[in-house]
């Protein structure tokens, strides 16, 4: 059965000396940059918020690749990776969960090629308190059986992917609302960045901006060591896409 990614609050417990189950999400938009290293870096600054998993996914405009392991940022990634995870516009995460089995398959970020061919990779920070209806609703579009991980993260890009008559934007925010508990997710296909926060706005993301470029993140931390400058937060309840056009 799917479970989800973390818990339901954003209430991190002072006195337990174990890592806490937040996660951290990161994403980044800037022709002409080594995006792989931003993300790299980006998620370094949140490695307080996920110790057991880290995952990048990097588009050169043309196909989607996905590199992650288990383990901590250092170790999955060297500077070898790093060069070969090519493109202008990435994703990442780093994963800590208290449901889930610490395995590669629920590492993220997670990938799915659309009905339409096109590649969907998503990050997922939060927990869904409606698991069973979405697969469902998975099952009804014909993805039978189709869940390798035992996540929430993976029903949702599935969903995203499921229909060949809309774009993801539009099925984003056809599958957005859908979604009940807490969520904030980073996630993209070969020209766009996405990010979206559940209406409560329970767990945080933020917008910065690079000379050349757009960074999405659980925390402004990760704004600092790349260098963006803070905009703003993202909304409760807002989706924002980021391409050539801009925001």
């Amino acid at each position: 059965m799917a479970r989800g990614d973390g818990r339901l609050t954003h209430d991190i417990n002072p006195y337990s000396p174990a890592p806490q189950d937040a996660c951290g999400v990161f994403g980044v938009w800037a022709p002409g940059e080594e995006v792989s290293k931003l993300t790299y870096f980006g998620l370094y600054a949140l490695q307080h918020r996920g110790q057991e998993a880290a995952g990048i996914a990097v588009s050169d405009g043309f196909s989607v690749v996905v590199y992650k392991d288990l383990g901590l940022v250092a170790q999955v990634f060297d500077e070898s990776t790093l060069a070969s995870l090519r493109g202008h516009l990435a994703v990442g995460h780093t994963r800590y969960s208290t449901t889930g089995a610490s395995t590669w398959e629920n590492a993220q970020p997670t990938f799915r090629t659309s009905a339409s061919g096109s590649g969907i990779a998503l990050c997922h920070n939060g927990n869904l308190v409606n698991t069973p209806e979405l697969a469902a609703q998975a099952a009804e579009a014909g993805i039978r059986g189709a869940f390798p991980t035992s996540t929430d993260t993976d029903i949702i890009t599935a969903l995203l992917a499921a229909r060949p008559d809309v774009t993801i934007e539009q099925a984003a925010m056809e599958i957005l609302p859908t979604l009940r508990g807490a969520f904030s997710l980073v996630f993209m296909d070969e020209t766009t960045l996405y990010a979206a926060r559940d209406p409560q706005g329970v767990r945080p993301l933020v917008l910065g901006r690079l000379e050349r470029g757009w960074v999405v993140a659980s925390e402004t931390a990760a704004l600092d060591i790349v260098g963006a400058s803070y905009v703003r937060e993202v909304e409760p309840g807002e989706l924002i896409a980021i391409d050539s056009e801009g925001l």
